[in-house]
């Protein structure tokens, strides 16, 4: 460290006191690459527990109902049309009251009403069906 005196002159001499601060700076510098090394490199990786070994193969596809909705609101059930609403809540009741509950594909015609086919689903719902979607989206698109 150095301290800078001015030299003679006429009155009280100005003492220039100032600290070097190179050397802090110095240290400061080491101290900094220290702390980088001894810092352990994150790794990006999530350590996940997979499962071992192949999962069982399914023991049978599912049995799927096809339910297609006509443009003038007309139910169809695999093939089948249905007369009116209380077979088709019947038909529901004994889909949901199986061991193993049918998917059900529901497919509205490209013209149909939306009433008819939210009075199809709420139907499924209202029964308990949980395994509903609708197939053929791809007509509504332009």
């Amino acid at each position: 460290m150095g301290m800078q005196v001015g030299t003679g002159g006429s009155g009280d001499p100005d003492v220039m006191v100032d600290i070097n601060t190179t050397p802090l700076i110095d240290v400061m510098l080491v101290l900094l690459i220290m702390l980088i090394i001894t810092i352990p490199i994150q790794t990006h990786a999530v350590k996940l527990n997979m499962p071992v070994g192949n999962p069982p193969p399914p023991t049978e596809p599912p049995v799927v109902i096809s339910l297609e909705v006509d443009f003038d609101g007309t139910i169809i059930w695999n093939g089948d049309t249905v007369p009116d609403r209380a077979t088709l809540d019947e038909k529901f009741v004994n889909a949901a009251a199986a061991p193993v509950q049918p998917e059900f594909h529901l497919r509205p015609n490209k013209i149909v009403q939306y009433k008819f086919v939210a009075g199809v689903m709420a139907s499924a719902q209202s029964h308990g069906i949980t395994k509903i979607g609708l197939v053929g989206a791809e007509q509504f698109v332009d």
